[in-house]
């Protein structure tokens, strides 16, 4: 199973979800997305992929979202976006990815769904 998870090892939910992917003995592909930014083209395929909109992706806590006016409901999506590519700090995270799942991991407990969706475990809906 291929995982990759956008990281950020300052965040204890992030490290916690590192640290279940690695008992559920999943090695992950580790993206620091402070180090190494998703370009934007990178973002609009997370956004496509997770069904959420760009705006899901923000960090509301993040100083940089009240500093560029973030809040501001007619931004496009595109704004959003660039704001993300050129601040990554305001990336919600962790993010993970794998071949039949792309979802924000956070609660923490998410990960359990994660796994279970990439292991073909988890129920199908109705």
């Amino acid at each position: 199973m291929t995982v990759t998870i956008y990281h950020n090892p300052q965040c204890s939910v992030s490290r916690h979800v590192l640290d279940a992917l690695r008992e559920a003995g999943i090695e992950p592909q580790i993206i620091e997305y402070l180090k190494s930014p998703p370009t934007l083209e990178e973002l609009r395929d997370l956004v496509a992929r997770t069904g959420l909109s760009p705006r899901e992706l923000l960090r509301e806590k993040e100083s940089e979202y009240a500093e560029l006016s973030l809040d501001d409901g007619s931004l496009t999506d595109d704004q959003i976006l660039g704001a993300i590519a050129a601040h990554p700090k305001l990336l919600e995270r962790p993010i993970l990815v794998g071949g039949k799942a792309v979802m924000i991991a956070r609660p923490k407990e998410r990960v359990a769904d994660f796994i279970a969706i990439e292991e073909g475990d988890a129920p199908q809906p109705l």
